[in-house]
C-alpha cells in the first residue's frame, strides 16, 4: 500500500487544525470539537457526530484518518496483559503492549516499524526495518488503545519496537503532544523513553531539560560483552555512554534507569555483577533486572531464578539499587525483546 502525501490526523497540532478551519471557511469553534475527538483517540470521522458531514468529508480529503487500524489482539492468560497489533497506512505492522499495575494501566509503544540496532537478543531486530513512525502514529497507539479498551492509560513507556532516539524529532513531537496541557495533558514524569545508548542523542536529550524518565538498555558491564550483544557498542564505548549518563544526571537532577537483561551464563555471573557495581558506583541510578525472554530463533537462554536473585543480591551488597522487573505477557509474546513488526514473523508464536 502506497502512503499518500496527506498527513496523519494525529500529527496535527491544535493550531494547525484551527488554521485549517479558517482557511476553509469553517467556524473557529469547530477546531476545538475536532481536537477533542482526536485527543480521545477517535480517528474515524464517522464517529465525530457533532461535525457536519461536509466538514468531515473535507477532513478526509485533506488528512489521513481511519487508515491506522487495530487488526489483532492477544490477551495473556497469566496476567491480563494485552498486545495490540496495528496496521499502518503503508502496510507496515507494529505492536503495542498494555500492562495492568496496581497504580493503573501502562502502555509500551513502538517508535519504529522494525529496528536498525540489531541487538542479538531482540526479536524486533530479526524482522528488519520498515520506517520510523510519525509523532501522531506514536500518539495513536496510546489513544486508540484507550478507546479500544475503554480505560484511561496512566503511564507510557517508549520501549517497544524500534530505537526512539533514532527517531528523535518525532519522539520529541510525541512528548509535546502527550504533555500538552490543553490536550492530552499526560505529565512528563508519566512518560519513559528507553534507548540502547545513542550517545549524541542522550546529550541532546539532556539539553531538552524535560522531566521525562530516561532508561538505558545496558545489558553488559564491559565493552567486549556489550559488543557481542549490541552492535551499538561498537560505535559508542561504555566509557562514552557512562559519561553521557553522568552528564544527564548532573544537569537534570533526574535519576536514570539501566535496563539489564540477564542471559543464562552469559552476563549473569558474579564477575559481571562486580564490574557493573564499579561502573555505576556513585551515580544516581536504578538497575532494572530482566530475566531475559526467549523467542523462536533466539540464541540466548533465560536466566534461572536462582542466578537472577544471586545477581541482584551481589549488586545490592555493593550499594546499587536493583529490582527484578515483573514479567508480563510472555505467553502472548508481549514481554521485553519479543515484539515483531510483521505478520510473517509472528506466525505460530501465539
Amino acid at each position: 500500500m502506497d502512503r499518500d502525501n496527506r498527513r496523519f490526523c494525529l500529527d496535527l497540532t491544535e493550531e494547525e487544525i484551527l488554521k485549517w478551519c479558517l482557511d476553509n471557511g469553517f467556524p473557529k469553534f469547530r477546531a476545538g470539537q475536532i481536537s477533542k475527538w482526536l485527543n480521545s483517540g477517535v480517528t474515524d470521522t464517522s464517529r465525530m457526530t457533532n461535525i457536519p458531514a461536509a466538514m468531515r468529508q473535507k477532513l478526509e480529503e485533506d488528512f489521513l484518518f481511519s487508515d491506522m487500524k487495530i487488526i489483532d489482539e492477544f490477551i495473556s492468560k497469566i496476567d491480563d496483559t494485552r498486545k495490540l497489533v496495528y496496521l499502518l497506512p503503508d502496510g507496515n505492522i507494529i505492536e503495542t503492549v498494555i500492562m495492568r499495575y496496581k497504580t493503573g494501566l501502562s502502555i509500551c509503544i513502538s517508535s519504529q516499524a522494525g529496528c536498525k540496532m540489531g541487538c542479538s537478543f531482540c526479536a524486533s531486530a530479526k524482522a528488519g526495518f520498515g520506517r520510523s513512525l510519525t509523532a501522531g502514529e506514536m500518539v495513536a497507539q496510546v489513544l486508540m488503545a484507550q478507546d479500544h479498551i475503554g480505560e484511561k492509560i496512566r503511564t507510557v513507556v517508549v520501549m517497544g519496537i524500534g530505537e526512539p532516539f533514532d527517531n528523535y524529532d518525532n519522539l520529541m513531537g510525541f512528548i509535546k503532544i502527550m504533555n500538552n496541557p490543553d490536550g492530552i495533558n499526560m505529565g512528563a514524569r508519566h512518560i519513559t523513553v528507553s534507548t540502547c545508548g545513542l550517545v549524541p542523542k542522550i546529550r541532546e536529550f539532556t539539553k531538552e531539560k524535560l522531566q521525562v524518565n530516561l532508561a538505558i538498555s545496558l545489558h553488559a558491564p564491559n565493552d567486549e560483552l556489550r559488543r557481542e550483544l549490541m552492535p551499538v557498542a561498537s560505535a559508542y564505548s561504555i566509557a562514552e555512554l557512562m559519561d553521557a549518563c553522568r552528564e544527564y544526571v548532573n544537569k537534570t537532577g533526574r535519576r536514570i534507569t539501566f535496563e539489564y537483561s540477564l542471559f543464562n551464563e552469559v552476563n549473569d555471573t558474579f564477575a559481571c555483577a562486580e564490574q557493573l557495581s564499579k561502573l555505576l558506583k556513585g551515580l544516581n541510578c536504578h538497575v532494572n533486572l530482566i530475566a531475559a525472554n526467549e523467542f523462536p530463533g533466539g540464541i540466548y537462554k533465560r536466566c534461572t531464578p536462582k542466578r537472577v536473585e544471586a545477581f541482584r543480591k551481589a549488586l545490592e551488597s555493593k550499594g546499587i539499587n536493583a529490582t527484578l522487573r515483573r514479567e508480563m505477557g510472555s505467553d502472548i509474546m508481549a514481554a521485553c525483546g519479543q515484539l515483531r513488526r510483521g505478520i510473517e514473523e509472528r506466525k505460530g508464536e501465539v
